[in-house]
């Protein structure tokens, strides 16, 4: 197969694996918010501050977010830089939308925390597309992006079904898988991703087991605060790759691999 049409071939089936998942979760019928997810495991109440843990933990994220808005300076970003910028302001506004959410834990609290964070994966979605299929994708891409991302919400937010919102937050990581698996790389430490994308979901997980994790850990930690330390630092991860990576064809002698 010649190059053109092994690019075709692998776009074909990016597009198609966004689409079924599109399909898949439409197809499943209207999915309604667990209320359950607002009974946090450690309420306790420090300094005035409801559900302190719960909400400090967030700080994490601005942290991550704002070292992640310099990595541009180091010329590493390439061509998605407003994508990658896109993210890691995202990240850090997650802290104020998150932290105002645990404060309060209700339905009409959860918009402000779910909006940053669909900056977040659209902005990351369009980046690692954009860096693997050219330039151009970002600039066709991004501002629809960011628009599906916050109809999503909002959808969600006046018909209590969360479908569009959950293919927003699982389409990045998808697309990561396919893009590793079908792609070359275009530049060295392309396999942060893969443990960028390691953290989030034991970051998933831990939000599924709040209470567990909080009972085995004597009080002291509970999964949701994990949760947020795990999403950081897999955010984290990102931003050392960006920090680290050199493009494969600045480096003299090093084939382009998937690498």
């Amino acid at each position: 197969m010649n190059a053109g049409g092994m690019r075709t071939w692998r776009e074909g089936v990016l597009l198609l694996v966004l689409l079924a998942a599109l399909v898949l979760i439409l197809a499943a019928g209207p999915i309604h918010q667990d209320t359950r997810l607002h009974a946090l495991a450690d309420d306790r109440t420090l300094f005035g501050i409801q559900n302190f843990f719960n909400v400090t933990s967030n700080v994490a994220f601005l942290l991550v977010g704002f070292v992640g808005l310099f990595a541009g300076r180091g010329g590493r970003i390439s061509e998605a830089s407003r994508s990658w910028f896109v993210l890691f302001l995202g990240i850090a506004l997650v802290c104020f939308g998150s932290a105002y959410y645990h404060w309060t834990p209700n339905n009409a609290t959860l918009v402000w925390d779910r909006l940053p964070m669909t900056f977040a994966f659209m902005g990351f979605l369009v980046a690692v597309v954009s860096e693997h299929l050219g330039e151009h994708v970002e600039r066709l891409l991004l501002a629809p992006a960011l628009i599906a991302g916050i109809a999503s919400v909002l959808w969600w937010h006046y018909t209590g079904d969360l479908r569009f919102y959950i293919w927003v937050q699982l389409s990045p990581f998808l697309a990561i898988v396919v893009l590793l698996l079908a792609y070359p790389g275009r530049y060295t430490h392309r396999a942060y991703l893969w443990y960028g994308l390691g953290l989030y979901a034991l970051a998933k997980v831990a939000e599924g087991l709040d209470r567990e994790i909080y009972s085995v850990t004597a009080q002291v930690l509970s999964g949701h605060v994990l949760k947020h330390l795990l999403a950081a630092c897999a955010v984290f991860v990102i931003y050392l790759m960006l920090l680290r990576r050199s493009a494969l064809s600045e480096l003299p002698g090093f084939p382009l691999a998937r690498e």
